[in-house]
């Protein structure tokens, strides 16, 4: 994570694949999101993905060291790790790797107490980096049983709704909950997600929306590149969209409209 600011304290503050091999995830997910890749900063088995020579999301290769399966994570900014992963563990979280340093911050792989996987970041981060703008991802949505009571977990380990400057609102909108900062919406927390269900479809967690310009295009370069289509292309409420899954198993969803909302 390349970095040059601490603002946006509890907001999203980049994206990563955990893959089991690092030259097949660049090699599939340049041919259906059209990204290029550059190494990055933490070493060997990480690189960047790079969107209109922007940085869009983070790749690595540990996803067999720590014995876990393909996946997308969103990470969040905080100040001080060590706090943070203290109100996981005091909220029913789980904290499975770190607070560990990694380059110039420290960083934590942890779980919501429906199981969802989330990881949080302490150090400096990319100013330009904002779900919703530029080449970062369209869209977070935190996919659970229980959007209500996420949206109390989250708010307390990450300090949302709190009356200081920079930090995430939270919007309480039918069945969902909304996050917000500087009056863009950057999340969403929906619920009926099912903790047991062997699906991984319907098993909560993080979901992480890109955009593409053909949504079709993309599918049949998924299918061509050995992946898998979850969901096939159809308008929801923030557009032309469709879920495919990549051959490792991570999941994500390709959407085609330029503004995003809780769909």
């Amino acid at each position: 994570m390349s970095a040059t600011d601490r603002a946006g304290l509890g907001q999203p503050c980049w994206v990563s694949l955990l893959t089991a091999d690092l030259a097949a995830a660049q090699d599939f997910y340049s041919a259906v999101l059209g990204w290029t890749f550059r190494s990055a900063s933490l070493g060997e088995g990480f690189s960047v993905a790079v969107s209109d020579g922007k940085p869009v999301a983070g790749i690595s290769d540990a996803a067999r060291s720590l014995g876990v399966a393909a996946s997308w994570t969103s990470y969040f900014a905080v100040d001080d790790a060590d706090v943070v992963a203290s109100r996981v563990r005091e909220r029913g979280g789980t904290v499975a790797v770190g607070p560990l340093a990694v380059g110039q911050g420290r960083v934590a792989l942890a779980a919501d107490p429906a199981g969802a996987v989330f990881g949080f970041w302490e150090g400096e981060h990319l100013t330009n980096w904002r779900i919703g703008a530029g080449a970062a991802p369209a869209w977070l949505e935190l996919r659970t049983r229980d959007a209500f009571a996420a949206a109390m977990f989250y708010g307390d380990i990450f300090e949302w709704a709190v009356d200081r400057p920079g930090r995430c609102e939270v919007r309480y909108e039918d069945d969902a909950v909304t996050i917000q900062a500087g009056g863009q919406t950057i999340a969403c927390l929906r619920g009926g997600a099912i903790e047991a269900d062997p699906d991984p479809r319907i098993r909560p967690r993080w979901h992480v929306y890109f955009r593409v310009d053909d949504v079709e295009k993309a599918v049949e370069a998924a299918l061509g590149s050995g992946g898998a289509v979850v969901t096939e292309p159809t308008h929801s409420r923030v557009g032309r969209e469709a879920t495919l899954r990549d051959p490792e198993g991570g999941m994500f969803t390709v959407t085609a409209k330029t503004e995003t909302g809780c769909a």
